[in-house]
């Protein structure tokens, strides 16, 4: 058995767990636990929970070893506008946005599908946005050991938006780069593909 492939299937022990403690919080909040709309929302707190923070079980190293080729390719690879779901781990309130990643093969290429199952696999967890940027070029750096790779996520944070600050147009960028794209520029390639719109 793979050790990526996701399964919603959930410990009932864990359920039972999460729930108990969900009903606590709710009831700590000062509401009825026990009415019509909140009688059944600890356990589906504790299933929600679970799915969002499902990334704990997903080997990403794997996911890319899964699916590499041998290839005399050696030009940028780019994979763009990747959808980001993630749980900042400071507040437990979700961040979103886009993540755009590029690498230089040196002999191998990864089946182009993985790299958003990596970005999933690293995002569903308690994260923080500078950490899951390194995460995602680090797994790609390890599998493929390519000439370079570029990673670029660009988030609005709930807990910037919703509490603290409040700020509703806010996003924040994050990058890291190994090797040629420390080069200006490769990184400069880089930057003006994921910008621009191709015809």
């Amino acid at each position: 058995m793979k050790n990526y492939e996701r399964k919603e299937i959930y410990s009932t022990e864990k359920t039972t767990d999460l729930a108990q403690n969900y009903k606590t919080i709710i009831a700590g909040l000062g509401e009825d636990v026990t009415r019509e709309g909140l009688e059944k929302t600890p356990e589906r707190a504790a299933k929600a929970m679970q799915f969002l923070t499902h990334g704990y079980a997903i080997d990403p190293l794997e996911i890319l070893k899964s699916a590499l080729f041998t290839e005399d390719h050696s030009q940028m690879i780019v994979v763009k506008n990747i959808e980001v779901y993630s749980m900042c781990e400071h507040h437990m309130l979700p961040f979103f946005g886009k993540a755009h990643i590029a690498y230089i093969p040196n002999g191998k290429i990864v089946g182009l599908s993985k790299i958003p199952r990596i970005v999933d696999a690293y995002a569903r967890r308690m994260q923080v946005q500078e950490r899951l940027t390194d995460q995602i070029k680090d797994c790609i750096q390890e599998a493929l050991e390519p000439l370079g790779v570029a990673v670029v996520i660009e988030a609005q944070h709930m807990c910037m938006q919703m509490r603290g600050i409040e700020k509703q147009n806010s996003f924040t960028t994050t990058s890291s780069f190994t090797g040629a794209f420390e080069k200006n520029k490769t990184r400069k390639e880089f930057i003006s593909l994921i910008s621009n719109k191709l015809s």
